[in-house]
């Protein structure tokens, strides 16, 4: 599906910001700083053509809104009922029986499974396994000079890690990125999310064949007794934090090691301040930059601008986090940010989402220790969307190295260096355990898939 974007200089619709030119992605943070100047904590906004939404920009406004789930729900189905089946934020932002768009006792349920499960990742193993791939990683271009991080580096690290933890072959690995991608960048949305579903039913059906040590075993045989289609729906948005948002992460933490001068000194001097950076990068340039949006159930006033009932209001989470109401000399060691959101739809994933980012930056200084950009920070380019911050490339150069062989990972890393705790055996994870939970539902894969993509 093809939209008519508006010219490039054209700055706004109605009086709206529009969130996905090539401007906006190039300085969002000067937006951002106009946005407050016009209209205060929320300013008036376009996530595509034609589709208006409010968006929080104030760090106060925005704790207000996701710790207030009772007038701020997750449930867009309202929305849904107004939008032409062609809205291209549609397959980002349609409702989905999951953690991210429910509230109250169902999404306690729903959540549970994602928390427990999560919470059986060792974060030791992860970061001995992150570092081992990492260095075999490293290995394959070290040896040419230069490389492009992003594509050669940070997005293989977060596929292979992601398709490990979920015990996922990697050439369906490759489609599921591919799809949660089209959806970041609007890019044939209904297309990529029709194909990212059929790859993750795939994904299910393997895991019910052959369950494993992994994330989709455990909530298979979470008490939750989630069927097949829910456990579809709390593996999306695993899926797109485990690989879009966590490659984005790792790119931007190198970006900024690479090109502020506070990081550049310590560098030179041994030093690696990988968690400072990445610290600095959750307040200033989120992965997710503009997402959780909640619908208010009536018309009402919220810091000065009224919010008419069932209009999508989204958190940016990269304006809030520098609102000049905050103290931003005191960044350094807080961790206050709303990166991973706040209130009942905190982000269950950041412990592991940080372990993997340090671990790939640490290792990728230490291997490569006079690594530095091949284009001035200015030059290079980011994608366009609403959603995410993200660059489309990140070029290096680097004195040649050869990494030792012994540091590539093996093809199959064994069971014992998987992700169970010391006191979870990966026979924990059988087909006889999984006998209780709920079986596969009735209905045909095809018909369900038909409905889930377009929102149903």
């Amino acid at each position: 599906m093809t939209s008519a974007f508006p010219p490039p200089r054209c700055p706004a619709h109605n009086g709206r910001a529009q969130l996905y030119t090539p401007e906006f992605a190039a300085d969002p943070a000067a937006v951002y700083a106009r946005l407050r100047e016009q209209h205060g904590s929320i300013a008036p906004v376009e996530l595509a053509p034609g589709v208006p939404a409010n968006l929080v920009i104030s760090y106060a406004a925005a704790l207000e809104v996701l710790r207030e789930p009772s007038t701020f729900p997750r449930d867009p189905r309202r929305w849904e009922q107004s939008q032409p089946p062609d809205n291209p934020v549609l397959p980002m932002m349609g409702y989905r029986p999951n953690y991210l768009y429910t509230d109250g006792a169902v999404h306690a349920r729903l959540r549970g499974a994602v928390t427990s499960s999560l919470g059986r990742v060792n974060p030791h193993l992860l970061r001995g396994y992150v570092e081992h791939l990492a260095r075999g990683l490293i290995g394959k271009f070290a040896h040419l000079g230069s490389a492009d991080l992003l594509g050669a580096y940070a997005t293989s690290v977060a596929l292979e890690v992601f398709n490990h933890l979920f015990g996922c072959p990697p050439g369906l690995g490759e489609r599921l990125l591919a799809g949660v991608r089209g959806l970041f960048d609007l890019d044939d949305p209904e297309r990529a999310n029709r194909e990212m579903g059929q790859a993750m039913a795939e994904l299910i059906a393997l895991k019910r064949r052959e369950p494993g040590p992994d994330l989709p075993s455990w909530m298979m045989a979470h008490p939750s007794r989630l069927t097949d289609e829910e456990l579809l729906h709390q593996m999306i948005p695993m899926l797109g934090a485990g690989t879009e948002l966590e490659q984005n992460l790792i790119a931007n933490g190198v970006r900024l090691l690479l090109s502020d001068d506070r990081f550049a000194g310590d560098l030179a001097g041994g030093s690696m301040p990988v968690e400072e950076a990445i610290d600095e990068i959750l307040w200033t340039d989120p992965p997710m930059a503009n997402f959780s949006a909640t619908y208010p159930v009536a018309d009402l006033d919220l810091f000065g601008t009224r919010l008419p009932a069932d209009q999508p209001l989204l958190i940016s989470f990269a304006a809030a986090n520098t609102d000049p109401a905050l103290e931003g000399s005191h960044r350094a060691g807080n961790r206050a940010h709303l990166a991973w959101s706040a209130g009942p739809h905190t982000c269950p994933a950041q412990v592991p989402a940080r372990v993997i980012a340090s671990a790939a930056i640490e290792t990728l200084l230490d291997v490569l220790p006079d690594l530095r950009l091949a284009v001035p920070a200015g030059q290079l380019v980011w994608r366009q969307g609403p959603f995410h911050r993200a660059l489309t490339a990140l070029p290096v150069t680097f004195t040649p190295v050869t990494v030792p062989t012994s540091a590539v990972p093996p093809a199959r890393v064994p069971d014992e260096g998987r992700w169970a705790a010391p006191s979870v055996s990966s026979a924990g994870i059988s087909t006889a355990q999984t006998t209780g939970t709920a079986r596969p539902s009735p209905r045909r894969w095809r018909n369900f898939l038909t409905g889930w993509w377009r929102g149903k």
